[in-house]
């Protein structure tokens, strides 16, 4: 009988990389995601290819950047038709059960405009089998769990705040009105764990994908307060907002410090003060540890079950957040630190754990991954390469010497404050990042200035696009983004060729 072959893919929605692996790694406690990273391969340059929620999770479940799949923003459609993991995973003969979202917006050619599922940005993308519907602004089975269990509540989102003690004004780092079992990290492991003990029989494949730490920032006890906020490290900014504002016109349209407002539900106004700042921090790695734990408890049921040893796991996270560095909140910046994301993968006869990869990874190899170790073709519209090859032990000669990302901030409808202050339009308003052993350079579909640091001199601090001494990097640079558009635009059809015999598919070289 041939030995199981399950897949296990976790995606935490908004987790830092470097709360496992750099700066805030060794202020928050994530003991379960360390012992896994001990007992398989972390890739320590992982970036996400698109932000925010939606097209990150668009390119990283179909392979594709977002200038192929083109579902740019939250609410923008997928075509129905692109193939994906859970699309591929059915050709081979497994159910894709999804526990959580995928933020997919669906195709409105194919549903009637009444259709709830053009409805809300939220939907399954297509091939999924929903088994728990958990999203961040509907998740009825778990707000239907709350009730019963007794808790209050007049609307949806007053879950969403913290609540004080004695009933009086909250502050930002007071509890959630549901003790820590009743969360919804809690609710959604819960969920998985009494499924999947019926398919310890049958190769399956799962993915699970957790809410938390996306805002808004309020945590259960004993997570809420876990950390002293005057004992963390502040944010990683320049001297004053100021400086960071006159850097370039994008990020002098918005003021950046005012995003803090929107992490947190119950509060009429919060300043972007230091104190504010340490307080919604340490909520943030609150909630992360919380995550940390719940995986714990997922990983232990694969190790009691007889499991841990026929299941690919793979461990990662849709985008990163900003948490106020630069000044900033959320993802939609052209800061590291809203794209790079952790990457741990553990298969069944890996030989290197604990080998931590300094090459550049994306967000897009995942799904190549996973059906490259079934053994199941690579569709050639998937544009990210497999890590096996990696994973045993043998980067190939030919691996990727950068990364590249893009991120669309204006609306298709009536223009965002961005826009209007920039004058973009909902065509223009997107940059791409391609990041290299050394610099990082950003480039605009505006007519805007392009932005380059040096991570070998003042890093994000100063932007040296119109320095001389970097005209040729400048160059260079510009001419590698052309060339990886170009090397990249879309394949779904552009191997094909029809001839008198019929259609011809050739493979694609990655």
């Amino acid at each position: 009988m041939a030995q199981q072959r399950n897949i296990l893919f976790i995606t935490i929605d908004q987790l830092r990389a470097d709360c496992l692996i750099g700066g805030l790694a060794e202020h928050v406690d994530m003991p379960n995601m360390r012992a896994f990273m001990a007992e398989g391969v972390a890739f320590e340059r992982n970036f996400s290819v698109a932000n925010p929620c939606g097209p990150s999770r668009a390119s990283m479940l179909t392979a594709q950047y977002g200038m192929n799949h083109r579902s740019v923003r939250n609410g923008t459609p997928l075509r129905h038709d692109t193939p994906s993991i859970a699309t591929e995973m059915r050709k081979a003969g497994y159910v894709p059960m999804l526990f959580g979202y995928t933020d997919t917006s669906q195709d409105p050619r194919v549903f009637d405009k009444n259709d709830p599922a053009v409805k809300s940005y939220e939907y399954p993308m297509p091939g999924f089998h929903e088994v728990t519907e958990m999203r961040l602004e509907t998740s009825f089975p778990w707000r239907s769990h709350l009730k019963k269990k007794g808790y209050e509540f007049e609307s949806y989102w007053d879950v969403y705040k913290p609540v004080a003690a004695n009933g009086g004004a909250p502050k930002l780092n007071d509890p959630a009105l549901y003790a820590a079992q009743d969360s919804d990290t809690a609710f959604l492991t819960d969920s998985f764990l009494d499924n999947m003990r019926g398919y310890a029989d049958q190769d399956w494949f799962a993915h699970l994908t957790y809410i938390r730490p996306h805002p808004p920032l309020v945590a259960p006890a004993p997570y809420n307060d876990m950390y002293d906020p005057a004992k963390l490290p502040l944010p990683t900014r320049d001297e004053s907002l100021a400086d960071e504002m006159v850097k370039h016109p994008f990020l002098d349209a918005v003021d950046p410090s005012l995003a803090i407002a929107g992490t947190v539900l119950g509060f009429d106004y919060v300043a972007p003060t230091d104190e504010n700042i340490q307080a919604l921090r340490s909520v943030y790695l609150g909630l992360a540890t919380e995550v940390d734990h719940h995986i714990g408890r997922v990983i232990q049921f694969l190790k009691d079950t007889d499991q841990y040893d026929t299941t690919l796991v793979v461990i990662t996270a849709d985008h990163g957040e900003l948490l106020g560095d630069n000044f900033g909140w959320g993802k939609l910046s052209v800061y590291d630190a809203a794209f790079q994301t952790p990457l741990m993968i553990r298969m069944p006869g890996l030989t290197n754990a604990g080998t931590r990869i300094g090459d550049f990874t994306e967000s897009i190899d995942v799904t190549p991954t996973i059906l490259d170790w079934i053994g199941v073709d690579i569709p050639n519209s998937m544009d990210g390469r497999s890590l096996l090859p990696i994973l045993n032990g043998a980067t190939p000669d030919d691996w990727r010497s950068y990364s590249f990302s893009e991120l669309d901030f204006g609306n298709s409808g009536a223009p965002t404050a961005r826009q209007q202050a920039l004058g973009t339009t909902a065509s223009t308003s997107c940059f791409c990042i391609l990041r290299d052993e050394r610099f990082n350079l950003v480039e605009f579909a505006a007519d805007l200035p392009p932005l380059l640091f040096d991570r070998q001199g003042d890093g994000d601090t100063v932007n040296v696009a119109d320095k001389p001494e970097y005209a040729q990097d400048m160059m260079r640079l510009t001419r590698q983004m052309l060339r990886h558009r170009m090397r990249n635009a879309d394949h779904t059809l552009s191997m094909y060729e029809i001839t008198a015999d019929g259609p011809k598919l050739s493979k694609r070289r990655r």
